[in-house]
C-alpha cells in the first residue's frame, strides 16, 4: 500500500493544490503536498519553518496537554496556555470550598504560588518517520514463510507487531528521556514511526472565573456567536538539565526549544490562519454501515446521559460544594452529548448518509471498470457491512450498559478499592492490615468529588433505564427477578448497608478484614457488573476481522480512486495542520454571522438569575470604563472570538490559530452547531472554528486578572 500512499502524494505536484479549507494534514508531508496552497492563500512561512527535526519550528512550541486537548508554549520559561475546559479538571481538582479556583478563578502572583497538578503532563513531539516499507516487508515475509497455516494472517500480523518492536527499541535507544510508538494511518495502510517526550512536572499557573472561561454553559456550547473566555495558563517544569523529571521543589521552568510569538496586531476576514494541534478522531474513511452503526450507538447515550446530568444538574443548582464536586463530571457528559445531538441534527440536515451511500455506489462502479481493481477492493464494502452487522447487537448491549450501569459511583471506589488491596498486599505479602490501609488511602481522593445522595438517585434511576432498554437475556442478577423488582428499594438498601458511601464507614471497617468487606454488598454488585460486562463485551467482537481488512481495503481503494487529489488520513491524536482564513459564513437564507464577536455580547447576554451568564463586577467596570488597554481593535472595541474555517475536532481544542508569519493570534475551542456533521464530511460553507482572541486572553490576565507580570516573559508583537 506504501506504493499507493506515494503515488498520491506525487500526484498533488500536478494539481493546483490542497485545498485551503479542508484537511488534518501530516506535518511530514507538508513540503510535497501543501506548500503551494498555503502560499498562495497568503502564508509567508516554510513547511520547514512549521515541522523540522533538524532544527527548531512551531511544532516545537505545540504540545498535547493533558489526555485529550493541545497546548502552546508562550515563553521561553515554560509559560503554557490552553482552554479552560482543557484545565478545568485540574483547576476543579485543585479547588476546595475554601479555596474554589475553579468557581472565583485564580493567579499565581509569583512561581511559589504556581500550584503543582498531580497527574497532569504534557507532550512534545520530537519526530514521525514513515515506517511503512518496513512493516509491508515484515508482514511480506511472513505471508511467505507461513503460507501453508492456518493461522498465516495472525502470524503475519506477529511479524509486523515484532518489526515495529525493534523499531521502537531502536528509537528508544536513540533518543534518550523519549518515550516511541509506531501509529497506523488510512486504516492501517500506511505506518510512522513517532518519537515524544512527555514532562509530568505541570503547575497550574492562572484562570479566569467560570463566570468568563465557561460564560455561556451548556447553552451556547457547539454555538456561534460566542462569548466565552475560554483560557488557562500552566507552567511546565523540567530537572535542571531541562530533560523530564517527577515533580520536586528543586525542579525549574522548562526552556522550549520555540516558543511562540504572540501579536496584537488582531484579524480581519480573508486573513490567513493556520493550527497546529492534536486533532483526536474522525470518521472520514468510515462507510454508510458504520455510520449507521454510530448514529444507533449515540441515541442509546444520549438518552442516559439526559436522565443522569438532569439529576446531577438538580443536586448541583441546590448546593455550591456539590457543584464544585460534580463541575467536571457534568461538562464532560454534557459536551459529548450535545455533540451528538448536534451530529443528528446535522445528518438529517445535510443527508450526510444519503451521500455517503452514492459515494460507495460511485467508488463500487469504479471498481467493478477493472479486473484487478475487483480483485483488491470489490468485496471491502460487504466485508464492512457484514463486520458491523455481527457486532452490531453486541456494541449497542455494551453501549447501554457504559452509559447506565456502570456510571453507578460507588461501584468505583469498590473496585478500585479491591485492585488497591491486591496491589498492596502483593508489594507487602501476608500482611493484610497494612495492605488495608494502603488501599483505604489510595482510595480517599474518590470521595473528594462525591455526593452520596446524588449517586443514590442517578443508581435508580439509570437501574431502570437499563431494565427499560435491555434485551431480556442481558437482565442483571441482583438477587431477585429483575423485570419485576423494587429498584429503588435495591438501591437504598445497597446505600444504606454498604460501607463504601463514606471514608468514616470504610475506616471503620478496616478492623474486620478483607474477607468481611469482600462481602459488602457494593463488592458484589461490582462483581455481577463486571462478569455482565465482560459478558456483554464478547459480543462485540465477531465482526473485528471482518472490518480491519474490510476497512484497509477500502481505505487504500478510495486512494487510489482519488489520487489525482490531495489525500489526508483521519484524525488519530497525532499532530496535525489545518490552514484556511478567518472568515464568516451563513448558517441559513438572508442571515449572515460576523467573523468576530466583542464584549459588548458579553453585557448583552448578561443575565444575574442564570448561573451560565453571570458576568463578574470588575468585568462591567472595564466595559463601562472602556478601559482595554492595548488590546482594544482600530475601533475601541474589545474583541472576544472569532472564526475561521479551519478544520478542526475534538483534540484541537487549546490550540493555536497562527496568522501568516506564525504568531499567536487565538486559541481554538469549537465548531459550530450547523456542521456538527464535520468529522464526517467537511461543508465549506458552513464548518466554522470558534476561537478565542489572544486580545482577549491577554485583557483577562492583565486587566481584569491582575497578572500583568507574565507580559514581561512573552514576546509580543503589534
Amino acid at each position: 500500500m506504501k506504493k499507493i500512499f506515494c503515488t498520491i502524494a506525487a500526484a498533488v505536484l500536478l494539481i493546483p493544490g490542497a485545498r485551503a479549507d479542508e484537511g488534518m494534514w501530516l506535518l511530514p508531508l507538508l513540503q510535497e503536498i501543501n506548500a503551494d496552497a498555503m502560499k498562495d492563500l497568503g502564508c509567508r512561512l516554510t513547511p520547514d519553518q512549521i515541522y523540522s527535526i533538524n532544527h527548531s519550528s512551531l511544532k516545537d512550541a505545540v504540545v498535547v496537554f493533558g489526555g485529550g486537548c493541545t497546548g502552546e508554549l508562550i515563553s521561553n520559561q515554560g509559560l503554557l496556555v490552553t482552554n479552560h475546559h482543557c484545565g478545568y479538571s485540574s483547576i476543579q481538582g485543585l479547588s476546595t470550598d475554601e479555596h474554589n479556583y475553579l468557581e472565583d478563578g485564580y493567579w499565581a502572583m509569583s512561581r511559589e504560588q504556581e500550584l503543582p497538578v498531580e497527574g497532569l503532563s504534557v507532550t512534545f513531539l520530537k519526530s514521525m518517520t514513515d515506517v511503512t516499507d518496513i512493516l509491508d516487508a515484515a508482514r511480506r515475509e511472513a505471508l511467505e514463510q507461513y503460507a501453508d497455516s492456518a493461522n498465516v494472517s495472525k502470524l503475519a500480523e506477529k511479524a509486523v507487531e515484532a518489526a515495529a518492536d525493534r523499531l521502537k527499541k531502536t528509537a528508544e535507544q536513540e533518543n534518550p528521556h523519549a518515550t516511541v510508538t509506531v501509529r497506523s494511518f488510512y486504516n492501517n495502510n500506511v505506518y510512522y514511526l513517532i518519537v515524544n517526550k512527555v514532562y509530568r512536572d505541570v503547575r497550574f499557573v492562572g484562570a479566569p472565573p467560570a463566570s468568563i472561561g465557561k460564560f455561556g454553559g451548556e447553552t451556547d456550547n457547539w454555538m456561534w456567536p460566542r462569548h466565552t473566555g475560554d483560557f488557562s495558563m500552566f507552567r511546565v517544569y523540567a530537572g535542571k538539565d531541562n530533560e523530564p523529571a517527577r515533580y520536586s521543589k528543586d525542579n525549574v521552568p522548562y526552556v522550549p526549544a520555540r516558543s511562540l510569538t504572540i501579536s496584537l496586531k488582531g484579524i480581519n476576514e480573508g486573513d490567513f490562519a493556520m493550527i497546529l494541534g492534536y486533532p483526536g478522531r474522525t470518521q472520514r474513511f468510515q462507510t454508510e454501515a458504520q455510520l449507521q452503526q454510530m448514529m444507533d450507538l449515540h441515541d442509546i447515550s444520549i438518552a442516559a446521559r439526559t436522565i443522569r446530568q438532569d439529576i446531577m444538574w438538580k443536586h448541583m443548582e441546590s448546593d455550591p460544594s456539590v457543584r464544585l464536586k460534580y463541575a467536571s463530571k457534568y461538562a464532560g457528559s454534557s459536551n459529548g452529548r450535545k455533540k451528538w445531538i448536534g451530529q443528528k441534527k446535522a445528518f438529517k440536515d445535510l443527508r450526510v448518509l444519503e451521500r455517503e451511500r452514492q459515494k460507495e455506489a460511485d467508488f463500487y462502479q469504479w471498481v467493478l471498470k477493472n479486473k484487478e481493481r475487483k480483485e483488491k477492493y470489490g468485496t471491502a464494502l460487504q466485508e464492512i457491512a457484514d463486520g458491523v452487522a455481527a457486532n452490531r447487537d453486541g456494541e449497542k448491549a455494551v453501549q447501554l450498559f457504559g452509559e447506565t450501569v456502570f456510571n453507578i459511583e460507588l461501584l468505583d471506589v469498590a473496585g478500585a478499592f479491591a485492585g488497591a488491596f491486591r496491589q498492596a498486599l502483593t508489594a507487602v505479602p501476608g500482611d493484610s492490615a497494612e495492605a488495608l490501609q494502603d488501599a483505604y488511602q489510595a482510595c480517599l481522593a474518590f470521595y473528594d468529588d462525591y455526593y452520596e445522595p446524588l449517586d443514590r438517585e442517578v443508581s435508580a434511576a439509570l437501574l431502570k433505564h437499563y431494565r427499560d432498554q435491555a434485551r431480556p437475556e442481558n437482565a442483571l442478577d441482583l438477587g431477585g427477578n429483575f423485570a419485576t423488582m423494587d429498584l429503588d428499594a435495591f438501591v437504598n438498601k445497597l446505600f444504606d448497608e454498604s460501607r463504601f458511601t463514606s471514608p468514616e464507614k470504610l475506616k471503620a471497617a478496616l478492623p474486620e478484614g478483607f474477607a468481611r468487606l469482600r462481602q459488602d454488598p457494593v463488592v458484589k454488585l461490582y462483581n455481577t457488573v463486571y462478569e455482565t460486562l465482560m459478558k456483554l463485551s464478547a459480543e462485540t467482537s465477531a465482526g473485528d476481522e471482518k472490518i480491519a481488512k474490510g476497512s484497509k481495503s477500502f481505505a487504500a481503494g478510495l486512494m487510489e480512486w482519488k489520487k489525482k487529489e490531495p489525500s489526508y488520513p483521519d484524525a488519530n491524536s497525532t499532530m496535525r495542520l489545518t490552514y484556511g482564513t478567518v472568515k464568516s459564513y451563513s448558517p441559513q437564507d438572508a442571515l449572515t454571522y460576523r467573523y468576530y464577536s466583542t464584549i459588548y455580547g458579553v453585557i448583552e447576554k448578561e443575565d444575574p438569575d442564570n448561573y451560565e451568564f453571570r458576568v463578574p463586577k470588575k468585568l462591567k467596570e472595564l466595559y463601562v470604563a472602556r478601559d482595554y488597554g492595548p488590546y482594544a481593535m482600530a475601533d475601541g472595541n474589545l474583541p472576544v472570538c472569532f472564526l475561521t474555517n479551519n478544520d478542526i475536532t475534538g483534540g484541537n481544542s487549546g490550540s493555536p490559530v497562527l496568522n501568516a508569519d506564525g504568531h499567536l493570534i487565538g486559541l481554538a475551542f469549537d465548531g459550530n452547531w450547523e456542521s456538527m456533521s464535520g468529522d464526517v464530511i467537511f461543508e465549506p460553507e458552513l464548518q466554522r472554528c470558534i476561537c478565542v482572541d489572544i486580545r482577549y486572553v491577554l485583557f483577562l490576565m492583565d486587566k481584569f486578572g491582575g497578572a500583568g507580570y507574565l507580559l514581561k516573559e512573552m514576546n509580543i508583537v503589534k
